[in-house]
C-alpha cells in the first residue's frame, strides 16, 4: 500500500525537534518559524509536556465518555481561568473542523434556523458544514451543497445587518484573524458591531480561534482586541502543541441536551493531559505575554523594510505581503538559509513560531530573511 497522494511535501524529514528549532535526518537544524500549522504552541518537546503524556500513558491512556473523567474538569476549570471565559462551558473534540462542525449545529439546534453566513476568503475546515463556509470551491464535493451559507465581503457591514434582519441566519462564523485567507485582521469596531447585529437579531456568533486562539495573537483570543463576547469560540491547533484535541467555549444562553452532541476520542485522558500541560506552560512561562512582545519587535521590524508591500497581524499571527510572488524567496529561505515558514496565496509569507519563540531567535529570522529578499 502507498499514500493516497494529496500533499506537496518538500523533500525533509524531520526527526528531532526542541524548542524553537527542528532537526533533519541528516542533523540539519531549521529555524521553525511555522510551527507545523501554528500547532506548536509552547515550543517543541517541552519537557513538562512530555512528562506529563508519559505518566498519563502509564496510567490510562483512553477510555470513552459513558465515565467520569476528572482531567477534563481540570483543564475546563484552568481554561477557564487562562482565556478569562470561566463562565462558559466546553465540549471537547478532535480536531479544528470537528469543532467548527459541531459549533454550527449546536447555533441551529439553538435557533432551529438552517442558514449560515460566512466571510470572503474564510477557511473553517474540510468537513461538511465546515467547507461550505469555507471560501474555496475546489475543497468542495458535490455532497457538500446542502447547507446554505451566504458569503459576505468581510467590510461591509451593511450588507450583513440587511442579511441577518432577514432573521432566517443561524449563525455568523468569522474568524479572529484569517489565517489561510492571508492574515487579514478584523476592525475591532466592525466585530462590536456584528456582535451587536447579531444579539437583535437571534443569531449565534461562532468566533473561530483555531488558528488565531490561545495566545498567538498577543491576547488569548484575538477577538479580545475588540473587547466582544461571542456565544461560541472554537479551539484547536495550540491547544494540544501536537496532540489532536480541540474544543468549543459555550456561553450560558445554550442548554446541554443529552445526545445532541457527542464525540469517540473529544477529551480522553491523553488529550486532556496534553491541554493541561499546554495551559500550565502559557501560565508558568508567560507566553501571551511572549507572543505580544516578541511578535510586536518582528512586526515592527519587518515594516521597515522597503521590499515589502504591506506586514499584517497580531502577536506571533504575521503575514508578509510582496508585490511579487514569493516562492523563490520561500524555497531559498528554506533550503539555504534553513527556516522553515508558512504561505497563503502567491505572494504572502505567513509567520506562526512557536509563543515560546525568544528575541534572539526574532533577530536571527530576520537576518536570514533579509538575505533572500
Amino acid at each position: 500500500m502507498k499514500l493516497f497522494d494529496v500533499y506537496p511535501r518538500w523533500q525533509i524529514e524531520p526527526v528531532r525537534a526542541q524548542g524553537c528549532k527542528v532537526y533533519d535526518k541528516d542533523g540539519v537544524a531549521y529555524l521553525d518559524f511555522y510551527g507545523g500549522h501554528a500547532v506548536i504552541s509552547i515550543g517543541h518537546s517541552h519537557p513538562y509536556y512530555v512528562e506529563a503524556l508519559t505518566n498519563q500513558l502509564k496510567c490510562i491512556g483512553f477510555y470513552s465518555n459513558a465515565v467520569l473523567n476528572s482531567l477534563q474538569d481540570e483543564y475546563a476549570e484552568k481554561l477557564g481561568e487562562l482565556s478569562g471565559y470561566p463562565d462558559y462551558s466546553l465540549f471537547m473534540v478532535n480536531s479544528g473542523a470537528e469543532a467548527n462542525e459541531n459549533a454550527l449545529k449546536l447555533a441551529s439546534f439553538h435557533n432551529s434556523r438552517k442558514k449560515v453566513v460566512a466571510f470572503r476568503n474564510s477557511f473553517h475546515g474540510r468537513t461538511d458544514a465546515a467547507v461550505q463556509a469555507t471560501d474555496n470551491k475546489k475543497y468542495k464535493a458535490p455532497i457538500n451543497e446542502n447547507i446554505d451559507v451566504i458569503f459576505l465581503p468581510f467590510d461591509n457591514l451593511g450588507l450583513v445587518k440587511e442579511t441577518l434582519f432577514q432573521e432566517d441566519v443561524s449563525s455568523v462564523i468569522i474568524e479572529g484573524i484569517q489565517g489561510i485567507g492571508g492574515i487579514q485582521v478584523p476592525d475591532p469596531f466592525s466585530l462590536q458591531k456584528l456582535s451587536k447585529i447579531c444579539e437583535e437579531t437571534g443569531t449565534i456568533l461562532i468566533l473561530d480561534e483555531i488558528q488565531s486562539g490561545y495566545g498567538r495573537s498577543g491576547k488569548f483570543f484575538a477577538h479580545q482586541y475588540a473587547g466582544i463576547r461571542p456565544d461560541i469560540i472554537t479551539i484547536a491547533k495550540g491547544m494540544g502543541n501536537g496532540f489532536p484535541v480541540s474544543g468549543m467555549l459555550i456561553s450560558p444562553k445554550f442548554k446541554a441536551v443529552h445526545g445532541q452532541l457527542g464525540t469517540t476520542f473529544g477529551g480522553n485522558h491523553l488529550a486532556c493531559a496534553a491541554a493541561i500541560a499546554v495551559a500550565d506552560v502559557i501560565k508558568t512561562e508567560n507566553l501571551v505575554e511572549n507572543a505580544a512582545t516578541v511578535g510586536a519587535f518582528l512586526i515592527g521590524e519587518l515594516k521597515k523594510l522597503p521590499q515589502v508591500k504591506e506586514v499584517r497581524g497580531h502577536g506571533l499571527m504575521i503575514g508578509i505581503e510582496f508585490t511579487e510572488p514569493i516562492k523563490a524567496m520561500r524555497d531559498r529561505l528554506l533550503f539555504e538559509e534553513k527556516v522553515f515558514t508558512g504561505v497563503t496565496g502567491t505572494h504572502i509569507f505567513r509567520l506562526l513560531p512557536p509563543l515560546c519563540v525568544t528575541m534572539e531567535e526574532a533577530k536571527e529570522f530576520l537576518s536570514r530573511f533579509k538575505k533572500v529578499l
